[in-house]
């Protein structure tokens, strides 16, 4: 149901913010990652695996090697390209009522992506996700402040070579907040123009006031692949915002120090936005760096071992290249919701976040290592987010906040229930978290965990959020059933 028909209500977008200046790392602890970054493009290089991508290059002055796809960046032309990418830009929402200024100072939110399991919250069995996964976890997207913008938070695992276009398309059909895809490809990716700007009323008015967004990953160490980046390149002259995003994992893909794999993390997104500026200069890009790590023993892949140390890094270098960031968050890599791990993880990260001043974050919603949903642990994720949110927000200072008088009139010994100052105040004193449930005998708090599937089935079942038209759902399924066409095998 919409907002006042008596079921779930739509929550304000709440992004997160401090109150308090942080500085991690001063300029000149910064620069020896920034200095490495420069030297490795123009000393080791970078592949691109795209002709289109080595053409443009050499014309600006890279070093191509001939007859591969390596090729070196002189610093120069690092700087200048990156000179030309905004240092800022808006990310659009479906109904103009949730943009993201990406100036504002607020981090704004959203889930973890790309998960390929669900507990079914009809069945309870587990399964691969699908399109009608995502409809449903998307309006439960669009339900939760703790979310600004969509992400594919499963994959369309039933839709085959067109999936990323599915994802789109139930996305734009389920939440008018900014759509932020992940499309890699060039043929996909114009197909996903085609969808955004009759979103947005056409071309113009997707460049003017971009409703999508897509993150592209790179391949660690040091490869631009050819679907990521010519994808890129069609995004960029549609005027369509880029994320770049790396993985490096230490040991394995990256060496197995921390400021190595920095510095190859950022070697990968420094070089996709080169070409990006290149190809469309003043064409809006950012980036994101998220270590992993892969146990020595089992090879399994963590996002949270007992030493994760700067992680804002991130965040700092790519904004000492004048890149905004979306923030490494990462969930949890605990199996099932509910647990001391999940909890312990997830608001380890989120604190982190939420002082680092990234402009943008992903990670809530998934567990196991960002592959399985489960209804409940949103909610859960959405409590420990607004938590977070809170935790470095200041407190009011006035006259009434300071209660000066109150406290005369009680006086020692005395109690303040039964003033006015305390009737005015009291509800926003105590503002129960998903913990604080009372049970039926008025005695007890409720099992967190049952709650949180209480209330994301409530949402599931009753939550409605504004249709697209008519017109524009038909002429989606069109471009996305002509898609399947050309481009299934």
């Amino acid at each position: 149901m919409t907002p006042g028909s008596g079921g779930p209500r739509r929550q304000s977008v709440s992004p997160l913010r401090s109150d308090f200046t942080v500085r991690f790392h001063s300029e000149a602890q910064i620069e020896p990652l920034r200095e490495a970054t420069l030297a490795l493009l123009e000393r080791t290089g970078v592949k691109y695996q795209s002709a289109k991508a080595l053409a443009i290059l050499k014309r600006a002055g890279a070093k191509v090697d001939e007859g591969s796809d390596l090729v070196r960046l002189p610093r120069r032309l690092v700087e200048e390209a990156l000179a030309l990418a905004p240092r800022s830009f808006v990310l659009g929402s479906r109904d103009g009522a949730d943009d993201l200024d990406l100036t504002s100072g607020f981090t704004y939110g959203t889930t973890d992506g790309c998960g390929v399991e669900v507990v079914d919250w009809r069945s309870g069995a587990r399964r691969a996700s699908t399109k009608a996964d995502l409809a449903d976890i998307t309006r439960m997207q669009d339900c939760l402040g703790s979310i600004s913008f969509w992400w594919p938070t499963v994959s369309a695992g039933d839709c085959g070579e067109t999936a990323q276009l599915h994802e789109i398309e139930a996305g734009w059909n389920n939440t008018t907040k900014h759509l932020m895809g992940m499309v890699q490809g060039e043929k996909l990716a114009r197909h996903a123009v085609e969808m955004a700007a009759l979103v947005a009323g056409g071309a113009e008015g997707l460049r003017r006031r971009p409703l999508m967004s897509d993150l592209i990953g790179t391949v660690s160490p040091l490869v631009n692949d050819k679907d990521g980046i010519e994808a890129g390149l069609v995004f960029a002259a549609a005027g369509v915002p880029v994320c770049y995003v790396t993985m490096p994992n230490l040991g394995t893909t990256a060496p197995a120090t921390k400021a190595g794999a920095f510095v190859v993390g950022a070697a990968e997104i420094v070089s996709a936005a080169v070409l990006h500026e290149l190809a469309a200069p003043g064409a809006p890009v950012w980036g994101s760096i998220m270590q992993i790590y892969a146990d020595p023993r089992t090879a399994l892949t963590m996002t949270t071992p007992l030493d994760d140390r700067c992680r804002f890094l991130a965040t700092e270098l790519l904004h000492s290249f004048g890149l905004p960031a979306l923030g490494p968050f990462g969930g949890t890599d605990a199996e099932l919701p509910g647990t001391w791990q999940a909890g312990v993880e997830t608001m380890l990260q989120l604190l982190q976040v939420a002082l680092d001043g990234c402009e943008t974050y992903t990670g809530i919603g998934l567990t196991n290592t960002y592959n399985l949903f489960t209804p409940e642990n949103l909610v859960l994720d959405d409590d420990l987010y607004h938590r977070a949110r809170h935790a470095f927000l200041d407190i009011p200072m006035d006259t009434e906040s300071l209660a000066l008088d109150v406290i005369d009139a009680v006086g020692p010994g005395g109690h303040f229930l039964a003033q006015p100052h305390t009737r005015r105040h009291m509800r926003d004193a105590v503002v129960r978290a998903v913990t604080q449930e009372i049970d039926a005998d008025g005695q007890h708090y409720r099992d967190a965990a049952s709650v949180a599937r209480e209330r994301a089935l409530d949402i599931l079942q009753h939550y409605e959020p504004a249709p697209l038209a008519a017109d524009v759902q038909a002429e989606l399924r069109r471009i996305v059933g002509h898609a399947d066409r050309e481009l299934r095998g």
